[in-house]
């Protein structure tokens, strides 16, 4: 973390707290500018031995935890912190002691009571009086980021529709997704009777096999657009949710899936019953509503309701936890 001199922090600001991991600032991101859109500052935590290894727990000496810089933030709290991820969860921990108000996001394996709120995504099961329960994962994606994103790119206008956006993650612990995977994946996009412009791209989790295949397989069509890295040019990832027309998604990510559902348009999910454990429930809620269907399976909604959580949480906090100005 950057070296500062400590400044007063306002009470009206809203201060970021995760190690750096893209899902983890999303989220705390996404939350934090749906409360205060111009009072943020993101802090990345560089953990250090031993108290990464036991976050959220406290040990002795905990306030050096990550670092001189983030020692000395200590004495400035802000008036409320977001954090996500293990590593976060001891640093609002310890500016919560300091005076802020701190809201967790994700599970922090321990007891609630240590933070004023904890957003926990439903499927983990965490309940309290001071937890509030999610669907899937925070994110940005709403009406009007949408709009931005189409005014963004406005190139994919120009590709014949429709349009289905395809949403590749990777293996994980409850699931397995592999070149194999990745080929039946291939072979029912091929059979798609009304894919007229395929919009394909992978997330940091998928493997560098399943992205060469990929690029081999897709990259020189003309009906299609793949974007992987910098190499592609810049990230079109906001651009291929917005011009969508239907969405394809592997069903190993919560995060992918989240953000898929935040739109307008149909998701269909390869090969769900591949995905196991807790996410499961998540999935299982997605299939049980209609908001998403497997590939082989129609729509059930051409027109279906968008997931949208972060708007739901915001206006809770703004309820229950209000900071000193309004936000």
């Amino acid at each position: 973390m950057e070296q500062k001199p400590a400044q007063p922090a306002s009470r009206d600001a809203v201060w970021t707290v995760t190690d750096g991991h893209a899902g983890n600032l999303r989220q705390a991101r996404a939350l934090a500018l749906a409360l205060a859109p111009d009072a943020i500052r993101d802090v990345r935590l560089q953990p250090a031995a031993p108290w990464r290894w036991w976050a959220p727990r406290r040990l002795p000496a905990s306030g050096q935890a990550f670092g001189p810089g983030f020692a000395r933030l200590l004495g400035s709290p802000p008036g409320l912190v977001i954090g996500c991820g293990r590593q976060a969860a001891l640093a609002t921990r310890l500016l919560r002691e300091r005076g802020a108000r701190a809201v967790q996001i994700l599970d922090p394996r321990l007891p609630p009571r240590h933070w004023d709120w904890v957003i926990a995504p439903a499927h983990d099961r965490l309940r309290g009086q001071n937890v509030i329960n999610v669907h899937g994962s925070l994110n940005e994606i709403d009406d009007r980021w949408l709009e931005a994103a189409r005014a963004a790119f406005p190139a994919l206008a120009a590709l014949p529709g429709p349009r289905t956006a395809v949403l590749i993650g990777g293996p994980s612990a409850h699931m397995a997704f592999d070149v194999a995977a990745f080929d039946a994946l291939a072979a029912q996009l091929d059979t798609l009777p009304d894919a007229s412009s395929l919009l394909i791209t992978a997330s940091r989790r998928t493997p560098d096999e399943v992205r060469a295949r990929l690029r081999q397989r897709f990259a020189g069509r003309a009906n299609a657009r793949v974007w992987l890295d910098g190499t592609d040019g810049e990230n079109t990832y906001a651009g291929f949710l917005a011009w969508a027309d239907r969405i394809i998604c592997t069903p190993d990510s919560v995060n992918l899936l989240s953000e898929a559902c935040a739109t307008r348009v149909p998701v269909q999910v390869f090969e769900p019953e591949r995905l196991r454990g807790r996410p499961r429930g998540f999935l299982e809620f997605l299939l049980g509503n209609g908001r998403v269907c497997a590939l082989s399976a129609n729509p059930v909604s051409a027109q279906p309701t968008p997931l949208r959580e972060t708007g739901r949480v915001a206006a809770l906090l703004r309820q229950r936890m209000p900071l000193e100005s309004p936000v």
